[in-house]
């Protein structure tokens, strides 16, 4: 059975290219992963289709209110399945996260919109609360959108060629190293020699020092794990 995702959100538009295109898209039509985007306010009661109201307590912005919410998570939640709350005070998501997700059956990804969601949603229908990185963004949507497109990756024959998840950024704790095609020389630059001359094991040398140095230049958080896993191999 594919993979099962619902996106709950109050731009479902928001998805449409983006799921119908590239690697993405084309997993989705073989069949791996099955992803169902549907708008919050189909379970809105009033005439108005309401789905937030103002904050108890005053201040800026709106919430998004627990009756929609929470009737949709029910209405597409199955037994075992994972309730994900998109939010920026949430969990950090990354690599290791993506793996995880991509093993379950059920994924119900909750975006939020305005300034947040009643509080009662989290505690009655989320178990787990996810957040892409340290910013606001205007809702949910985009980041189900890089979850999606983040696990997609781990599930057997999305991407085709599955050596390729070996040679990536944060699979072995290192950024990725530079990469190059032809031509060999293009405005006076030219591609390293080291990658011209065939011998394989010189190759992945210069490719472990270049993710090394890089990882030291831009993530120097990560180079400081990869030294003291170094250091107790």
């Amino acid at each position: 059975m594919p993979l099962r995702i619902d996106v709950l959100t109050l731009f479902p538009r928001m998805l449409d290219g983006f799921l119908a295109e590239s690697i993405l898209g084309k997993g989705i039509s073989k069949g791996l992963l099955d992803v169902q985007v549907r708008d919050l306010r189909e379970w809105c009661t009033d005439k108005n289709r309401t789905a937030d109201d103002r904050p108890f307590g005053g201040g800026p912005g709106m919430v998004m209110k627990p009756e929609p919410a929470i009737a949709a998570v029910e209405a597409v939640q199955t037994t075992g399945c994972r309730r994900i709350y998109l939010t920026p005070d949430g969990t950090p998501f990354n690599d290791s996260l993506a793996r995880e997700l991509a093993t379950e059956s059920h994924l119900v990804l909750l975006s939020g919109h305005y300034e947040g969601i009643d509080q009662r949603i989290r505690d009655s229908v989320i178990d787990q609360e996810i957040s892409i990185g340290d910013y606001v963004l205007t809702n949910g949507t985009l980041p189900a959108a890089v979850i999606i497109d983040a696990l997609a990756r781990f599930i057997p024959g999305v991407l085709g060629d599955e050596k390729s998840l070996t040679h990536e950024s944060f699979t072995g704790k290192l950024l990725d190293f530079p990469q190059y095609t032809r031509p060999a020389e293009f405005r006076g630059m030219s591609v390293p020699d080291v990658l011209l001359q065939g011998n394989h094991g010189k190759i992945e040398k210069w490719r472990t020092a270049q993710s090394v140095e890089k990882t030291r230049q831009v993530r120097p958080d990560l180079f400081k794990k990869h030294l003291h896993e170094s250091d107790h191999q």
